[in-house]
């Protein structure tokens, strides 16, 4: 089994997904993050003839592999597009919305495959973007951004604390010659930061910012969790899988505020809002058992909360 096979055949905490969906075998759930299926398939598997499950994904490759699926189940449909498209999906089926699950960030075949520039680890084009064959690539960022735009990318999505000095450097490197490779961005972040801590390359923290802000991860997850709340019908839920504390934290304070639980100020008592939803139990995170078999799974945080009648 290659590295790839081994994320494509284990999703990320799939027992603790399906112990929240579905809620009801003949109801319509939505993956938002298809990927290549693995919780798509698992959450078929618990559904009967009259549910219906939609994937959304902006990856050509994963669109078809959901395409693929849906040839051979009819309880399936595949949509591309990002996945703050959520209220059009849900539109275009038509049925009352019982779930939604997002498994958020870059998946294992995207950072397995050099062509797309997602990782450090091999090199290969600068491109970064989930669907490329739409928006601009990281390369072409890089090569026309303000220095300022960048130093501000690399600390506000990779909380870089040098990120200024990056900034600089890469502003340096471009007048001279493009960069235009994962490599090529790798060894002049090092060249800056140092080689770090063991275990930790030092471009991690700016491969990831630079990622976010290409494909505007971060508006989208916002977009995407107000639409889930209005499209929910009463008890249906939305789960969410976060692997860094950015998507965690807008995770986390959007279903506390949801539930009504939004701290308030001091002083005159301030009326709360009513609860839109309630949430199901604390964050859960994966197993030492999923972690010794699934290295990705190490830093996934997995929220969910159940909407409430109005």
């Amino acid at each position: 089994m290659t590295h790839a096979e081994q994320y494509v055949h284990q999703p990320v905490m799939l027992e603790e997904v399906l112990e929240l969906l579905p809620t009801r075998t003949n109801g319509f759930y939505v993956d938002g993050t298809f990927g290549r299926g693995g919780h798509s398939r698992a959450l078929l598997a618990r559904l009967s003839a009259d549910g219906h499950l939609a994937g959304i994904d902006r990856d050509p490759l994963a669109v078809a592999a959901g395409e693929a699926l849906a040839a051979e189940d009819a309880r399936f449909s595949m949509h591309a597009g990002r996945f703050d498209c959520l209220a059009e999906v849900v539109a275009r089926i038509g049925r009352p919305l019982d779930g939604v699950l997002l498994d958020l960030g870059v998946s294992s075949p995207q950072l397995d495959d050099p062509a797309r520039g997602f990782s450090f680890m091999r090199d290969g084009p600068l491109d970064m973007r989930m669907d490329p064959t739409s928006g601009e690539s990281a390369a072409a960022w890089l090569a026309r951004a303000e220095q300022e735009d960048i130093a501000n990318v690399l600390y506000r999505y990779g909380e870089e604390r040098r990120s200024r000095a990056i900034a600089r450097r890469i502003c340096e490197t471009r007048s001279a010659q493009p960069i235009t490779t994962t490599r090529q961005l790798a060894a002049l972040i090092e060249s800056v930061l140092g080689r770090g801590q063991p275990g930790k390359h030092p471009a991690t923290r700016s491969f990831q910012a630079i990622r976010i802000h290409i494909n505007q991860e971060l508006a989208a997850l916002e977009a995407v969790l107000d639409q889930a709340l209005e499209c929910l019908a009463p008890g249906g839920r939305l789960a969410v899988i976060s692997f860094h504390s950015l998507e965690d934290r807008l995770v986390k304070l959007f279903m506390r505020d949801a539930a009504g639980r939004t701290p308030q100020p001091r002083g005159l008592p301030v009326e709360a809002p009513p609860a839109r939803m309630h949430l199901l139990g604390k964050a859960r995170l994966a197993s030492e058992q999923e972690v010794a078999v699934n290295a990705r799974a190490r830093s996934a945080v997995l929220r969910a909360a159940e909407k409430v009648a109005a």
